[in-house]
């Protein structure tokens, strides 16, 4: 299975900087060991209580999700919702329209995950 590279116009400096900024601010965002994680179990779980979260994201320590979901809200990925006429206080977490534009992004993501680690692994036998 050989990709071949169609050749592309090329960039100006100008929008290859500005390409590369907008590149960088994206990683800035989603970028690190968990926040695609936290994100895509969001997406898949709709409302989901902070343990059962934890639960799904497999290895993140509560000190890590805890922070991951404060910079996710700051962000507009995640909503942290509330229910204080239940006793005890109940806190669910849901994913925001804003997050589900990420949709496409991921689906891509995946499915070029999924094409190296077929390309690798050819290339190992």
């Amino acid at each position: 299975m050989e990709n071949r590279m169609v050749p592309e116009e090329r960039m100006t400096a100008q929008a290859c900087s500005g390409h590369l900024a907008s590149v960088e601010d994206a990683i800035y965002v989603i970028g690190g060991k968990w926040k695609l994680k936290i994100i895509i179990v969001l997406q898949e779980s709709g409302n989901i209580r902070f343990n059962e979260l934890q639960r799904k994201v497999e290895g993140i320590s509560a000190r890590v999700l805890s922070n991951e979901l404060k910079d996710l809200e700051l962000n507009g990925f995640v909503k942290r919702v509330v229910h204080a006429e239940q006793t005890p206080v109940v806190v669910e977490y849901v994913s925001t329209d804003y997050s589900r534009t990420l949709k496409p992004v991921i689906g891509a993501l995946a499915e070029w995950g999924k094409t190296h680690k077929i390309k690798i692994k050819e290339e190992m036998s």
